[in-house]
């Protein structure tokens, strides 16, 4: 999408896959399994989606994807051959160095691990060396300390995001905050302590990154809501608000985990909301 000012694109990391059940928490199987085919492990193929955001005086990159720092282990449990973003990114005639912001809607490895890579000695660098990494602080001290029940989706994944901090390259912000004009992160935190979603104004249309709180076009169903959701009640609320924001403004909805559906609009037909889908 684009106009004068403002672009927003889909810049994918590429597919991994994850437990069908996780992903739909309780929702039974055989209602879930119509829409997304699970593999003989029970894993369903996820994309890796991030946004870039372009406009006159800023890059905006928003979530890093998986990464290229432990190939080993993401191809052999999530099923993800090799990190894709940069090289997606400079097919867009963005290099790492000209992304100004970073904003990690959360701190799940998925969502964070293209934050840093390894440099030729093994050193563990930010992977955009100018760029500030906009996180919400209550998320980054979670991700730190987290609970025994949290452990299982941060252990020690979040530790390579330390050097952002040594290299004075951390921006921790509280509550909802205005990245550039036009450019907003909105805490929704229902599926993890301080998640957000992010919202670009441009022109007459709104775009909206919906990070995990509606991560696939199948999650639209209300009752559809992960096992990894820190509050699923709060996300429920959060969800039926946002949808009927999205359904009202004629937002532009990009699923972070989408695959053969990475961004559509809301429409409303004899009574009952169906997705109409677009590339961006």
């Amino acid at each position: 999408m684009k106009n004068e000012k403002v672009s927003v694109g889909i810049v994918s990391d590429g597919t991994f896959l994850l437990d069908g059940g996780a992903v739909f928490g309780l929702v039974p199987k055989t209602l879930w399994e119509r829409n997304m085919k699970p593999d003989r492990r029970n894993r369903v193929r996820l994309g890796l989606n991030c946004m870039l955001i372009r406009t006159l005086n800023a890059n905006i990159l928003v979530d890093t994807g998986i990464g290229s720092k432990e190939p080993e282990i993401t191809k052999e449990f999530y099923g993800h051959s090799s990190s894709k973003l940069l090289t997606n990114l400079r097919k867009e005639g963005v290099s790492a160095k000209d992304i100004d912001y970073v904003v990690l809607t959360h701190l799940h490895f998925e969502k964070c691990g293209g934050a840093t890579k390894m440099d030729r000695e093994g050193n563990i660098i930010p992977t955009f060396p100018k760029a500030k990494y906009v996180i919400q602080k209550e998320a980054w001290t979670e991700a730190f300390n987290p609970n025994e029940w949290a452990v299982p989706k941060y252990s020690n994944a979040v530790k390579h995001l330390e050097v952002l901090e040594e290299r004075d390259q951390l921006q921790l912000i509280e509550g909802n905050t205005e990245i550039v004009p036009g450019v907003e992160a909105i805490v929704l935190d229902g599926p993890s302590i301080g998640h957000m979603i992010v919202t670009v104004r441009a022109g007459g249309e709104r775009v909206v990154f919906l990070g995990d709180i509606i991560p696939t076009p199948n999650h639209l169903p209300l009752a559809f809501i992960t096992a990894f959701d820190r509050s699923p009640e709060k996300t429920l609320y959060q969800k039926k608000e946002l949808l009927d924001n999205c359904e009202k403004d004629g937002s532009l909805m990009v699923f972070s985990r989408g695959y053969e559906v990475n961004a559509a609009y809301l429409e409303r037909k004899k009574g009952k909301i169906e997705l109409k889908s677009v590339e961006v």
